[in-house]
């Protein structure tokens, strides 16, 4: 049965093609955009988590700290869901740190040795909000000595100042891309209730005489659902592989231009996943949407009858 209903929506799109290119038109460039739009919110999440992740507290111990203590502050530090990556720093590890620093100028180097280093414990966070909350916490620890707040983008309050603007950018994406989304959305809604509108219209003696002969009303509006879906499935994966294949080519150039800031994945395998993701939301959506929009369609028709 499903395959009469869909060989005969497809003699329907064939019989008028223009009108079946336009739908499937408007439904792919709304999935297109809404395809890119998907990436560049996962994109901006990803920069607003990194710079969020990114400030880095040093915790300087004091030189008669013992190890037991060091280990037991490490394991204290593990444990809250706050900290991240919390490493050991000792003092010749320190001081080629220093020297790696100063490589330019050897002479700076010589005259130092390990003791004049002090030991220390380096974590992240996971959110920038916590650092003073943190900060003031650590302060409190006897074994520490001072508490360094560390970012390559200058110092605490550029690095707030960078995530309060990246912040703000990802609301004004997020939100300006839903508006824009949906404004496509009703555009593709209202052409496909126009196009199929007009199918059942110019059908109606067709569909009179199929009611005559014992037709129920779920035999007659099957077609016309199921051509809703065709445009609505070709309109997605199209709109869908063009974005694919603009991304792909994008992102080694991305990749590149943003270092180390995961604004995408960097494996194959890992950003198909995202994109299979985003194709599976995008075919729920373009599925409702047919079948809203061709109930809508079919009601509206027989409310004028």
């Amino acid at each position: 049965m499903a395959n009469i209903h869909f060989r005969t929506a497809l003699d329907y799109a064939r019989r008028s093609p223009f009108q079946a290119l336009a739908a499937i038109f408007v439904l792919a460039l709304t999935f297109f955009v809404g395809t890119l739009l998907a990436v560049l919110v996962y994109s901006s999440g990803k920069a607003l988590s990194h710079f969020e992740t990114r400030p880095q507290i040093i915790a300087f111990l004091k030189d008669d700290v013992t190890a037991e203590e060091i280990s037991s502050f490490q394991n204290t530090l593990n444990k809250d869901s706050r900290v991240k990556d919390v490493a050991y720093v000792s003092k010749e590890e320190a001081l080629e740190i220093y020297k790696d620093a100063t490589a330019d100028n050897p002479l700076l180097s010589e005259l130092v040795s390990p003791s004049i280093f002090p030991a220390s414990l380096e974590f992240s966070l996971t959110d920038l909000n916590f650092a003073e909350e943190v900060i003031n916490e650590v302060k409190k620890i006897s074994l520490v000595d001072q508490v360094g707040f560390t970012a390559s983008l200058g110092g605490e309050s550029t690095l707030g100042d960078v995530v309060t603007r990246l912040r703000t950018i990802t609301w004004y994406v997020r939100i300006g891309g839903a508006v824009f989304v949906g404004l496509l959305v009703g555009t593709s809604l209202l052409v496909l209730l126009v196009i199929i509108t007009m199918r059942i219209t110019t059908r109606r003696g067709e569909m009179e005489i199929l009611s005559l002969i014992g037709a129920t009303k779920k035999f007659i509006r099957s077609p016309i659902i199921m051509e809703a879906l065709i445009y609505a499935f070709v309109g997605v994966f199209l709109g869908w592989i063009f974005a694919l294949i603009l991304v792909l080519y994008a992102t080694p150039g991305i990749v590149s231009y943003f270092g180390e800031i995961p604004v995408l994945p960097r494996d194959t395998v890992q950003l198909f996943i995202l994109m299979g993701i985003i194709l599976a939301v995008e075919i729920v959506v373009g599925v409702s949407l047919a079948l809203f929009g061709s109930t809508l369609a079919i009601s509206r028709v027989r409310r004028r009858k």
